[in-house]
């Protein structure tokens, strides 16, 4: 029965492994499905929007193949359509049933479909005229084919915009793997804005492959083997411990026959005759049993060897066993996760609700904490190029405003004065504030604080930069160096944004458009202006460093006796630039303002005149190293205050500050 059983048990094995393969095997699904892209009318440009990546679950993989440096990027639906506002492209969406519908978008049609009551919407760019041609046209050419070809705008390339949150690039077959984009955000494909995008897009999601069963059959396989195995060996065991130890028995025996005594020989007629017959007759002493020997006398050294192997034998059926654990444990051992059943999965703990609710009718946030990182990089590197070359139009494609102006004195200088300290360049080791306004509008506005963890001399810079239409990068407009002993005051996440404040809002105690005026009022008349009180101590010392540094002037030309002859002025007033304001948490708001003090010396005789003396950056701003009518020397206060809330008992606290020369002008 034992025999029944085993080959049960390996019938039954052998059908538990051999669905445990057949699972990772034949019975095994794809590992994704992919969708392809049909695209019949080329166009420069291809925006996919997000939910046909979302159509399935699963991390989306996106296949592009091409000819060429292939471009994608993504970035918020909203700002890639205003950026395709002037542009052919092709609008892939999710449709009905799984399949993709491919609307062909013409320049034309988007301008006609775009409001044209609203005055704050952002305008489209003007067409880039396409240059003239050089050479003459060949004979037998079409004119008016030539005249098509040259107004046809060259295109807008997509690579290096501050818009998108994230773009990647490759030649001939680009693969982006991992993919899980948000809500409300889409692709866009390209080339470099000018031939037509590729049409070979097809995007695919993983398939649930796990096969939860498989490992626990073939282990279940394993051990039924295993049984089936011991069953057998206890079988043959059985069967020959039931044989149990034999003798060898005699052969027939001779009939018995009665014995003549008078025909025998005489000798043993004696023999017989003298024995006693009541004598007992002892039997011949017998092997015990346990010590008796199984003796085949038809092959009795062949048996004796048989008797002495009978232990390695055994060893052998033993050996049988270990096939079986050593099948079990490979098998175990090819199968990976997905093989086994997960039970007691972790959930995924919850994220930490956000101090602060976003209204419901809150605007999306101008950038991301990753997407201000990386322009401020990008400015950060491209002003290093632009001071080493010396170079102001590659800085203004990444300065304006006062910024700009303060940077293209120091290039001035730094040609004529070879030894002129280079400018300060913008640290980007650790960003500590990113406060995006939250607007779908422009232009938009991001104020940052970063700092070097390389160099502790560098200090934290404070910086605005503004993006002013969504074909134009970001540049930033002011820029200051935060002192050691400011406090930077809470603002707003980076996911929540925050909001501009109007020039004229009575919600602050100076209001943004007024603070400029306010601050030079307490410089010119010190403790006797109104305001004076409003500023803390920070912003008093830096009034009475100004005051010290005209005083300064004035002493200087007394020491060279030319009080008499000469006279100083001195006028602090706000420049053009309009200042920024952004909100706080306390209702205050962070305001970044700018204002020139001009220097004037002239003389006050007929006969004086001005002279430079040993003042070089004066000879080389202006050329000359003397003046008959004076000289005005001008410089920029680049200023960052944290102004409280209407009503609030704290006061304006000077946040960051930053001095350059502007100009030195003669007096004509």
């Amino acid at each position: 029965m034992r025999f029944v059983w085993a080959v049960v048990a390996f019938v039954l094995a052998a059908a538990l492994i051999g669905a445990g393969i057949a699972q990772r095997t034949i019975f095994l699904g794809p590992e994704s499905q992919k969708t392809q892209v049909e695209i019949e009318e080329p166009a420069p440009f291809v925006l996919l929007d997000g939910d046909v990546l979302r159509a399935h679950p699963g991390a989306q993989t996106l296949l592009i193949k091409g000819e060429g440096e292939i471009f994608a990027s993504y970035g918020r639906t909203p700002d890639m359509e205003a950026w395709l506002a002037d542009s052919d492209y092709n609008h892939v969406t999710a449709g009905k049933n799984g399949a993709l519908d491919v609307e062909h978008v013409t320049a034309s049609a988007t301008e006609e479909t775009a409001p044209s009551d609203e005055a704050d919407a952002t305008p489209a760019p003007e067409d880039t005229a396409a240059p003239e041609a050089t050479t003459e046209p060949e004979a037998g050419t079409d004119a008016e084919a030539g005249d098509a070809d040259a107004e046809e705008p060259s295109g807008r390339n997509p690579a290096g915009s501050d818009l998108w949150l994230d773009s990647f690039g490759d030649e001939n077959s680009l693969i982006a793997d991992n993919m899980q984009l948000p809500e409300g955000t889409s692709m866009l494909i390209a080339y470099d804005g000018t031939k037509d995008a590729p049409d070979d897009i097809a995007v695919s999601w993983p398939l649930d492959t796990t096969t939860p069963w498989a490992g626990p059959l073939m282990v279940a396989g394993g051990l039924v083997l295993l049984v089936g195995l011991i069953l057998y060996v206890l079988g043959i065991r059985h069967q020959r411990r039931g044989r149990g130890p034999r003798r060898k028995g005699p052969g027939p025996l001779p009939v018995t026959e009665p014995i003549d005594v008078a025909a025998l020989p005489p000798a043993e007629r004696a023999a017989i005759e003298s024995s006693e017959p009541d004598a007992p007759v002892s039997a011949p002493e017998q092997p015990a049993i346990e010590d008796a020997e199984i003796v085949d006398e038809s092959t009795e050294p062949e048996s004796k060897n048989s008797m002495r192997a009978e232990r390695p034998a055994r060893r052998r059926r033993r050996m049988l066993v270990i096939p079986a654990l050593g099948l079990t444990a490979l098998l175990a051992a090819g199968c990976s996760a997905e093989s086994w059943p997960q039970f007691g999965a972790e959930s995924p703990s919850p994220s930490p609700s956000p101090t602060v609710i976003a209204p419901d009718n809150q605007k999306p946030p101008a950038v991301t904490d990753a997407q201000a990182t990386r322009i401020l990089q990008t400015i950060s590197s491209t002003l290093e190029e632009a001071d080493t070359a010396l170079d102001v139009d590659l800085a203004s494609t990444r300065l304006d405003g006062p910024a700009l102006a303060a940077r293209t004195t120091e290039y001035a200088l730094r040609t004529q004065i070879t030894d002129s300290p280079l400018p300060s360049v913008i640290p980007t080791d650790e960003v500590e504030v990113v406060l995006p306004e939250a607007t779908d509008k422009w232009p938009r506005t991001v104020l940052m604080l970063s700092k070097g963890t390389s160099d502790d001399t560098v200090p934290p810079v404070i910086l605005t930069m503004t993006q002013a239409d969504p074909w134009s990068n970001y540049k930033v407009t002011n820029m200051a160096e935060m002192s050691a002993d400011a406090a930077f005051p809470a603002v707003a996440a980076t996911w929540l944004g925050t909001s501009l404040v109007p020039q004229d809002s009575a919600f602050l105690r100076v209001a943004p458009g007024e603070l400029a005026t306010t601050f030079a009022d307490i410089v010119d008349q010190g403790e006797q202006s109104p305001s004076y009180d409003l500023f803390d101590e920070q912003s008093l010392n830096l009034a009475k460093s100004i005051v010290d540094s005209r005083q300064a002037v004035v002493q200087t030309l007394a020491d060279n006796g030319a009080a008499e002859t000469s006279q100083a002025t001195f006028d602090m007033a706000p420049t053009t630039s309009v200042p920024v304001s952004m909100t706080t948490l306390d209702s205050g708001a962070i305001v970044s303002v700018s204002l020139t003090d001009t220097e004037t010396v002239a003389p006050t005789s007929a006969d004086a005149v001005i002279r430079f003396g040993d003042n070089a950056q004066a000879k080389a701003l202006t050329g000359v190293s003397e003046s008959a009518k004076g000289v005005a020397t001008t410089y920029e206060f680049q200023l960052f205050f944290s102004v409280p809330a209407q009503g609030s008992t704290e006061q304006i606290r000077l946040l960051a500050v930053r001095q350059d020369l502007l100009s030195v002008e003669v007096i004509k």
